[in-house]
């Protein structure tokens, strides 16, 4: 059984430096810890760094969860089909790193208000938008015709990148963006990737359930406080982006 019948709660009047331990998260539903709160960039780092992330709808109070299991990839385990291959060889995108991130997080909002579960509200565009000031929040871009196509954001800290949220406009552009993502956190050492929930879209991909005990340990070894990335990524242009073979 859950040792809490209900979420604990978070004054909304100041960052939130400890969060309760993710053991006292809630079974059902899967991993709700904690309610209120904010989304000041210091709440934001200490919940990643604890992880935990904010999941909520327009007009629900802040949501932070923890789940158990805790869906994560690991860069080098990354799954390529055949026919994403092809396409990565057909290079039919322009890929960027944080040079559309405003673009990139609206179009990821707009993109889930259709969905069944929850979807970027106005006041976690901006927050993010402010961790991307701060260079904690990073984006990746494909173009077409010098139109965003697809993308993806997330959160650098130490060597875990905190996946977000993505988007197509086009088929595969957010897979082809994620795999140029992917292979350049292999080349600085990144040692993992949080996917936070399962999705058979993320499995496809290479994403893997492990405990949410596994999952701390391992922000305990890869994850200090300050990011070890550079504010503004770039692209490397040399990635391998299909290191094995069919």
């Amino acid at each position: 059984m859950s040792a809490l019948q209900a979420p604990i709660y978070l004054d909304p009047h100041q960052p939130v430096c400890h969060f309760p331990d993710v053991a006292r998260a809630l079974e059902a539903p899967n991993g709700l810890l904690a309610v209120g709160g904010n989304l000041s960039a210091n709440t934001l780092l200490s919940a990643y760094r604890q992880g935990i992330f904010p999941w909520y709808s327009d007009g629900q109070p802040i949501l932070w969860w923890s789940p158990d299991p805790r869906a994560v990839l690991y860069p080098e385990q990354l799954k390529l089909s055949r026919s994403l291959r092809k396409k990565l060889r057909q290079q039919p995108f322009t890929i960027t790193l944080d040079r559309a991130f405003e673009q990139v997080i609206q179009a990821c909002a707009t993109a889930r208000r259709d969905d069944a579960g929850t979807w970027i509200t106005a006041e976690m565009r901006a927050a993010y938008i402010e961790m991307h000031r701060l260079g904690h929040a990073h984006s990746v871009e494909a173009w077409c015709d010098n139109k965003l196509v697809g993308g993806l954001y997330g959160i650098a800290m130490g060597r875990v990148f905190f996946g977000e949220s993505m988007f197509s406009r086009q088929p595969n552009a957010s897979k082809i963006a994620f795999a140029h993502l992917v292979a350049q956190l292999r080349s600085w050492q990144f040692s993992l990737i949080d996917c936070q929930v399962g999705s058979s879209h993320m499995s496809s991909l290479g994403a893997e359930e492990i405990s949410r005990s596994r999952f701390i340990d391992h922000l305990n070894n890869a994850c200090p406080l300050t990011s070890l990335a550079l504010p503004q990524w770039q692209l490397s242009p040399t990635l391998n982006l299909i290191p094995h073979s069919d």
